[in-house]
């Protein structure tokens, strides 16, 4: 049997959209998809999620280790410093 496969959109700000070189990307995940599968497979850093990075789904804060589905947009977002 194949592994299941979920495409998402991934977005990223401030930063680490700096740092990345990108801002959104479609990816494929494979297996249990979550955000720590996806930071890991984009090789964002280490191989956790930094404490001071905000994970959101669909526009809504969530834990490193939430499901993902096909079709979500799962958003990395750093501090943000301004005035």
């Amino acid at each position: 049997m194949q592994p299941s496969t979920t495409t998402i959109d991934v977005l990223l700000f401030a930063a680490l959209r700096e740092q990345a070189g990108w801002a959104r990307r479609t990816v494929l995940l494979t297996g249990s998809a979550t955000p720590l599968q996806c930071w890991k497979q984009l090789q964002l850093g280490s191989e956790q999620i930094p404490t001071n990075i905000r994970v959101a789904i669909n526009q809504r804060f969530a834990a490193a280790d939430s499901s993902l589905q096909a079709g979500d947009e799962l958003a990395f977002l750093p501090p943000i410093s301004g005035g």
